[in-house]
């Protein structure tokens, strides 16, 4: 038998960054919000000893360090159950290094197929602790939808969902370092940080236009000029009549809201031409 679970992308619609911790992290507040666009996670038990990954995408790691092996084998190690031979194959259609947790989408979507399998009477907060052993986002990818995020990220509260719109999603063809970004953040220096409580608000009114309004990601106001790019799209996406724009995560993807299609596939041709992973998206609700 053969398992397909769809691993959903995440925009940030908000980030900011409160606090350096004691241990190297930082303390985090974002609203994110899962989007249409995902890659396909397949598992299938197998009678070849270990836990093998393959892809699409071959430049992706197939060994321990794939984010999805280390998601199956915390999964058996918190769990205390016997380890599985297993066949795991990512169909990627989320970007690589691109701000929207697809690596992290990836890891979430096979604790999530390993739950239903093995996991009998494990809670949803079991899950995400497990998740949380894996990666900062990986516990929101286990739950999805729109949820406030807190701490690393790994402590979350689900948040009334983003009214129905268009989100038009562009990577351009570089990566951002998000260590590097860190660097660069000197707290007492950020001149602006989101409303997270008037995102919070305007998602309970069902108001797409305030939370158009509080789109902002503190990791722009740091950006270097190298990533000037970031900027220009966001330039094109409000010209072709994008409500709102904002770069996600630490980038260096760029989205905008639209009310309607027709502006939003306006924008998508704008940018398809020149940045081919440039896409039309809904949002998508809780996972589970």
């Amino acid at each position: 038998m053969t398992y397909t679970e769809p691993a959903w992308a995440k925009l940030n619609l908000t980030l900011d960054i409160l606090s350096k911790r004691p241990d190297g992290y930082h303390d985090l507040r974002m609203v994110m919000q899962s989007i249409s666009l995902k890659d396909d996670v397949t598992l299938e038990e197998t009678e070849c000893a270990g836990i093998r990954v393959t892809s699409n995408f071959h430049f992706l790691p197939s060994d321990g360090s794939n984010i999805a092996v280390k998601a199956a084998n915390q999964f058996f190690e918190r769990t205390g159950l016997s380890p599985r031979n297993l066949a795991i194959h990512i169909h990627k259609e989320i970007p690589v290094c691109a701000g929207m947790a697809g690596g992290s989408s990836d890891g979430a979507a096979v604790l999530r197929i390993l739950g239903r399998l093995w996991g009998d009477g494990l809670s949803q907060e079991r899950l995400e602790d497990i998740a949380a052993g894996v990666g900062s986002d990986v516990p929101y990818c286990v739950r999805g939808g729109t949820a406030l995020a807190e701490g690393r990220g790994e402590r979350l509260t689900d948040l009334p969902p983003l009214p129905p719109c268009f989100l038009v999603v562009c990577k351009p063809s570089f990566a951002i370092s998000t260590p590097e970004l860190f660097s660069l953040v000197h707290l007492r220096q950020l001149r602006c940080h989101p409303d997270t409580a008037g995102m919070q608000s305007a998602l309970e009114a069902g108001d797409l236009e305030g939370v158009a309004h509080r789109l902002y990601n503190v990791f722009e106001d740091v950006l270097p000029r190298k990533y000037a790019q970031v900027f220009d799209i966001k330039r094109v996406l409000l010209d072709a009549g994008a409500m709102a724009s904002s770069m996600t995560g630490s980038g260096p993807t760029v989205f905008g809201i639209f009310h309607d299609r027709s502006r939003a596939d306006t924008a998508w041709e704008r940018l398809r031409s020149v940045f081919p992973q440039t896409y039309v998206c809904t949002p998508v609700g809780k996972v589970v």
